[in-house]
């Protein structure tokens, strides 16, 4: 039966591959990866140098062009939007499974930070296990993620003493505000500065952009005080690079 490794690979520092994600590297005849185009071609270049670097046994790099995504879909079509996309995702994997792994053979997706965070391919290879018409089994690689890289960047731990970190997205906060009794919340995949609509008296920030790469970029401080200034990098980083990716923690303060 084939077998389908899905290896996390960090947050963008090539030292953040794990001995049993290379371990797991070097299982592999086929690794299969996504063209997002020209503006991403750095991370497919750190693709690359993981493999040049890491993988000692012959093998095969397979690459097809990502389905198109709706990403102005507002928050009431977003779910859908972002299935109707898994699916032709998954008929695209599908369709490389079928056609570029042999029937015993091992194939690996590199996808950033960690498989369980954040991440469809896990999601969307079962979708293509159920529909039976491709047999393989799926083995999970964790990585280091955006979010313990942003913690190890500012130096601080994510919880405080017997008390909950929650993770959400920039749409749940622009959309909900903070959520009820949170105190710690670590805030991914904001497209909108969803933070800058956070009453800010009361509340830290610790963001990161671009984590464990050159590009690192930091600003920690009171939320009132340095949201102006976050909103004014990612506008000069987006511009400069043509996408971005970013994490933070809105840690609100001690009363």
């Amino acid at each position: 039966m084939r077998t389908v490794y899905v290896i996390g690979i960090g947050a963008g520092d090539p030292e953040h591959l794990t001995l049993q994600a290379v371990a797991a590297m070097n299982r592999a005849d086929v690794f299969f990866t996504i063209d997002k185009g020209e503006a991403k071609g750095d991370l497919a270049a750190l693709r690359a140098t993981l493999l040049a670097r890491h993988v000692t046994r012959p093998h095969r790099v397979v690459t097809a062009r990502d389905p198109q995504r709706d990403r102005s879909a507002p928050s009431g079509r977003y779910p859908g939007a972002v299935a109707e996309w898994q699916e032709r995702r998954a008929a695209l994997y599908e369709r490389m499974l079928a056609d570029e792994l042999a029937d015993d053979g091992a194939g690996a997706f590199l996808v950033w930070g960690d498989p369980a965070l954040y991440d469809g391919t896990l999601r969307i290879l079962e979708q293509i296990r159920e529909r039976g018409a491709v047999a393989f089994e799926v083995v999970s690689i964790p990585g280091i993620s955006a979010v313990q890289a942003l913690a190890a960047a500012h130096r601080i731990p994510l919880n405080r003493v017997g008390r909950p970190v929650t993770v959400t997205t920039g749409r749940r906060l622009a959309d909900d505000g903070p959520p009820a009794g949170a105190d710690d919340i670590v805030v991914m995949l904001d497209a909108v500065d969803a933070f800058a609509a956070v009453p800010a008296d009361g509340w830290d920030i610790y963001w990161g952009a671009y984590l464990g790469t050159p590009d690192e970029s930091l600003v920690h401080g009171p939320l009132e005080q340095v949201k102006g200034e976050i909103v004014r990098r990612r506008g000069e980083l987006r511009a400069r690079k043509g996408w971005i990716m970013d994490t933070y923690l809105l840690r609100r303060r001690e009363r």
